[in-house]
């Protein structure tokens, strides 16, 4: 049985780890209210332990209760609403898509920190560091795998959208924003396509139009 639900987010240009919920709740058409904390500010810490324990955002509100984390909120959706494929319905693509979702939430911190999320912004690819240039061909391959083994039906990772690709999503816009060549990280053109599908999703370019509004 689902409830209502508030997701407390931070600046989308900026807020990768708000992107992600936000992306899995629009592409599966769960309603919710949204509540917008612009980070950086002298008074975004007082804002948001407003609405988040853990003085982090996203933040999900549901009928008194608080989730406090990415994957947490994303385990809780797929619980409350059964009937939408937040995951995979295969069992070894379920298990895979869970695993490179934890990945995504725990590792690539080189990456995050000299590529961070721009989302509007064009802006080049810097000299990257022998830790960055290992992120990137790690997430080549992990696309290309994914897109070989569970792909064929649809043009996401495990075919049709899932949540593991709205945890890459911050992923897919700095390979834009910093016009990273896949080509030098393995790639055969499998990854590169599927940058080019998530950042054409009409929920992506929604994103997108309201991080300019805000800016």
């Amino acid at each position: 049985m689902s409830g209502t639900y508030e997701l407390v987010i931070g600046n989308k240009n900026t807020s990768s780890w708000s992107l992600r919920p936000w992306l899995a709740m629009k592409a599966f058409g769960i309603p919710f209210s949204e509540t917008s904390i612009r980070l950086r500010q002298p008074e975004t810490p007082a804002e948001i332990l407003r609405h988040s324990p853990s003085g982090k955002v996203p933040v999900l509100k549901s009928d008194g209760l608080l989730i406090w984390d990415t994957l947490a909120i994303i385990e809780f959706l797929a619980e409350q609403h059964p009937n939408k494929p937040l995951w995979p319905a295969d069992r070894d693509a379920r298990a895979i898509a869970r695993c490179v979702s934890a990945e995504m939430h725990s590792g690539f911190q080189a990456l995050r920190n000299e590529c961070p999320m721009d989302f509007i912004n064009v802006l080049g690819f810097p000299d990257a560091s022998e830790v960055v240039s290992a992120d990137i061909a790690r997430i080549v391959a992990i696309w290309k795998d994914c897109r070989r083994r569970f792909g064929g039906g649809g043009s996401f990772l495990f075919g049709g959208f899932s949540v593991a690709d709205a945890m890459f999503a911050p992923v897919a816009s700095r390979f834009r924003t910093y016009e990273v060549d896949l080509n030098r990280f393995g790639d055969d053109g499998t990854a590169a396509s599927y940058r080019d599908t998530m950042m054409s999703m009409p929920e992506v370019v929604a994103w997108a139009e309201e991080a300019r509004a805000e800016m």
